[in-house]
């Protein structure tokens, strides 16, 4: 991958690569579920530890192949398990748990003491190749690419590297693996020939998308597992009733959440705990994470980042929400308004070129355009208080902590730094002073000193 974070912790869609594959495997409802760990371990067991607690992690101290994985994973259940042992690799995450679902079910209806995870690839180079038996459907063999013949080479069916074990033969064929290869290593697969050799079915399950079964090794395939990854969420978007105009453009996570009706729009995206309600409506050009969008609301060119945009409330277009933000049903967020920790209530309306930093504000209100709620005094941040009703005027400053009651009317140009009793007119503004003559006298010569004594001239004329 050249990078400094470890391949396995690199993220599509949502989760980190060895997420979505303990998300696959959590859908069985494993007894156990072991994730073997060797480089970087200590940041890959934090990482799991913070997204499933319940994961178990094994460190494999040297990196000595995967039937040595296989066997530290087992110590750390004991050293053997009763039952199926599913083995899965980490950096496959679109793998699903439907196929893991398959793999069990085909290793316990045909009794096999290992079932192979098989897929059918359009071209087969380079993988390992099942040969089954003709008469019997049984594995055979898995043959490397570059010791297969000619008949073996045209074979599609390949090894996955995913496996399911009787758990009790798994042990006893790991302590027969041996080390007398090119790398030195204990390889699994070698399981397969030592339980078939002692009588024991092999057999496979046969992936029905064969792109599931798709490993990461670098930026590219990465690039290309979040497309299609992609692809499978918008698809099951659709077909559970939402409306995505433009999927070629439109990118979400395994964790974002619909109801039916919803529209998605073009360039939008939708991360982490985003859920669209019933009729709500996103986009073109929005990017959301951890927000719910109520019922029939309509959020425009807008980025929000854990916020709660009521039942047909509107924002946007160039809007920002940031973490905090609560709008009320029928409320408004408009053009160039940024909020963060703030609660609207219901009917409320922000239209303008404002910002709102910590704040209440109550129902029915409407903040004047280029208002600021100055919260911050460099060292603390401090809240402010609107009643319902209010109009505040245009190019206001509510300097925190500051209370405004209900009814309030504050005078454009305002900086209101005193508690404002329901019911009032706030006025806090400097005295307009017109000192006239004065562009004549100071600027003579200057564009606006002649069009000021052009139109004196013309006022005289006309009178």
């Amino acid at each position: 991958m050249k990078s400094k974070t470890p391949k396995v912790l690199h993220e599509i869609s949502g989760r980190s690569l060895v997420g979505h594959v303990v998300a696959a495997s959590r859908e069985l409802e494993p007894q156990h579920l072991v994730v073997v760990v060797g480089h970087a371990s200590e940041q890959v067991t934090a990482h799991l530890t913070a997204a499933d607690a319940q994961v178990r992690t094994a460190y494999q101290a040297e990196q000595k192949g995967t039937g040595n994985a296989v066997r530290v994973g087992l110590d750390e259940l004991g050293g053997t398990v009763d039952g199926t042992v599913i083995v899965v690799c980490g950096d496959t995450p679109l793998l699903s748990g439907e196929t893991l679902a398959a793999l069990a079910a085909t290793h316990t209806a045909d009794a096999n003491a290992v079932t192979v995870l098989s897929a059918e690839v359009p071209d087969s180079t380079g993988y390992g190749r099942i040969v089954r038996d003709a008469a019997t459907g049984a594995v055979t063999e898995i043959v490397e690419h570059k010791d297969a013949t000619d008949a073996q080479r045209a074979i599609r069916e390949i090894n996955s590297g995913v496996f399911a074990f009787d758990g009790q033969l798994l042990t006893d064929a790991l302590g027969k693996v041996r080390t007398d290869n090119s790398q030195g290593e204990e390889y699994l697969t070698d399981v397969l020939s030592i339980l078939r050799e002692a009588g024991h079915r092999v057999g496979a399950s046969v992936a029905a998308d064969h792109r599931e079964i798709l490993g990461i090794n670098n930026r590219v395939q990465l690039a290309e597992a979040r497309r299609l990854l992609n692809q499978r969420l918008l698809e099951r978007a659709m077909t559970a009733g939402v409306t995505v105009v433009d999927p070629a453009s439109t990118l979400i996570d395994v964790t974002v959440t619909f109801e039916r009706d919803a529209i998605v729009h073009p360039g939008t995206q939708l991360l982490g705990a985003t859920h669209l309600a019933e009729d709500a409506e996103v986009g073109p050009n929005s990017r959301l994470k951890d927000t719910v969008v109520g019922a029939g609301a309509r959020v425009d060119n807008t980025v929000a980042d854990g916020a709660e945009v009521g039942a047909g409330a509107t924002v946007g277009p160039y809007a920002y929400l940031r973490p905090g933000t609560r709008m009320g049903a029928k409320s408004k967020v408009g053009t160039y308004v940024e909020l963060k920790n703030t609660t609207l209530g219901e009917g409320t309306k922000v239209p303008h070129l404002s910002y709102v930093g910590d704040a209440t504000i109550g129902e029915q209100t409407n903040i004047g355009a280029a208002s600021v709620f100055v919260n911050y005094d460099g060292v603390n941040k401090h809240h402010s208080t609107i009643g319902s009703h209010c109009r505040t005027g245009a190019d206001n400053m509510f300097v925190a902590p500051v209370t405004v009651g209900d009814g309030v009317y504050t005078a454009a140009g305002s900086v209101i730094t005193k508690d404002v009793p329901s019911g009032s007119l706030a006025v806090a503004r400097g005295q307009q002073r017109n000192i006239e003559g004065w562009v004549a006298r100071k600027r003579p010569g200057s564009a606006a000193a002649q069009a000021a004594q052009a139109a004196t001239e013309d006022t005289g004329s006309e009178s």
